[in-house]
């Protein structure tokens, strides 16, 4: 899944995220509403990762996560 596919999809994937980072809140991934940058942003204060460390996994997650049908 690329970035763009994140923000059309989010209200359907927010879910597979919370479970994947389950120390985000909801409405911290209502703020994020599939904006990369934000989502790397609340991993990284909510975990405590570099900047760096939180990308690498939103990379992952993005590639492992399946593209929801429409």
């Amino acid at each position: 899944m690329n970035r763009d596919q994140l923000e059309g999809s989010w209200n359907i994937l927010k879910g597979k995220a919370r479970e994947q980072w389950g120390r985000l809140t909801d409405d911290d991934l209502d703020v994020i509403h599939g904006r990369v940058e934000q989502l790397v942003g609340a991993i990284q204060q909510r975990y405590g990762k570099s900047y760096d460390e939180a990308e690498e996994e939103v990379t992952d997650w993005l590639d492992a996560v399946d593209t929801p049908s429409r």
